[in-house]
């Protein structure tokens, strides 16, 4: 039943130390919802303008008409329905032939579609440094379109992580080497930084091999492309050897 109290609770779920406080997030869009049972992630409830869209077993689902719904939604023009799930302890695998290494991202719908890239490219594993922007982000989650079942998202300290990595560490830079012509090695990281400054001065020590995407076009007018699209044009590189 969706009571004032619930609204309250839930509405307070766009902020990241509520969302610890309740070790709940939200995922919006039947779609998506239908795709929860079969991945690691447990629903609490579901709220939805039609309630025969599910039949999940041991799960709540009620009714609610678009006005409450809207009451509940993080989207401007909300969808179909709202399901509550429960926060999980992301741990590292060990066992990652290519993982991507995020250092500072801050826009939530870069963090999406670097999601979304990773799991379209079948990379299993992201590991952020801790004040990138959070992975249960409802923007974040909207963005990855269902991604963030699929691919495991962890946090820690990138410098300390990357010190004790056993495989290559590449990086972008406008020196590196060309993307079209570095042969990849079957093993490695990759590391993206922040949207505005890059990657810490600390982390870039740490990489090994530096990679550039070289500009085509005779424009200077663009600076730099976004690190979300930088991520899908290295990714289609890396994959296209393979």
């Amino acid at each position: 039943m969706l009571t004032a109290h619930k609204i309250k609770i839930l509405q307070s779920l766009d902020r990241k130390k509520f969302r610890q406080k309740y070790n709940l997030f939200l995922v919006e869009g039947n779609k998506t919802i239908k795709e929860i049972p079969f991945s690691r992630y447990k629903i609490s409830e579901i709220f939805t303008v039609n309630a025969q869209e599910f039949s999940i077993e041991n799960v709540n689902i009620s009714t609610v008409s678009p006005t409450e719904l809207k009451k509940i939604s993080f989207l401007q023009h909300p969808k179909d329905s709202v399901a509550v799930c429960e926060l999980i302890a992301a741990k590292t695998s060990p066992d990652i032939s290519i993982e991507l290494v995020l250092d500072g991202i801050q826009d939530p719908g870069n963090l999406g579609t670097i999601i979304r890239l990773a799991d379209w490219f079948g990379i299993e594993q992201i590991f952020c440094s801790e004040d990138t922007v959070d992975v249960y982000n409802p923007k974040v989650i909207q963005a990855s379109m269902g991604s963030f079942l699929r691919v495991n998202v962890v946090y820690g300290a990138v410098q300390d992580y990357l010190q004790t990595s056993p495989l290559p560490v590449l990086g972008t830079d406008m020196e590196g080497e060309n993307l079209y012509t570095y042969p990849f090695p079957e093993k490695f990281r990759l590391v993206l930084g922040n949207e505005g400054n890059g990657m810490r001065p600390e982390t870039e020590a740490l990489i090994t091999q530096k990679i550039t995407i070289p500009r085509f076009g005779k424009s200077r007018a663009t600076e730099s492309l976004n690190v979300s699209m930088a991520a899908g044009i290295i990714l289609g590189q890396i994959f296209s050897e393979k």
